[in-house]
């Protein structure tokens, strides 16, 4: 028997089944689970948290790949125009 780490509900899942780094959901609370040990099965919380991040992140890179320059560099230009 599997249990959600988050509200210890019943998780109705075949543990000889699962594999390492499925994803499961809670029926209960709707926490989405990573398996990350089988024999025993070890379910850890993905925090929503932590995907946020990543997408600010992928935001942020994403700015520097459209062609704009980056503060720092504009003012090294100004001052070559002032020259």
């Amino acid at each position: 028997m599997i249990r959600c780490p988050e509200c210890s509900a019943e998780i109705d899942v075949d543990e000889d089944e699962v594999e390492e780094g499925e994803i499961l959901s809670c029926p209960e609370c709707e926490s989405e689970l990573e398996v990350s040990q089988i024999h025993p099965v070890h379910l850890n919380i993905i925090s929503e948290d932590m995907d946020d991040d990543e997408d600010e992140e992928d935001e942020e890179e994403e700015v520097g790949e459209n062609g704009d320059v980056p503060e720092e560099e504009e003012e090294d230009d100004e001052e070559e125009d002032d020259e």
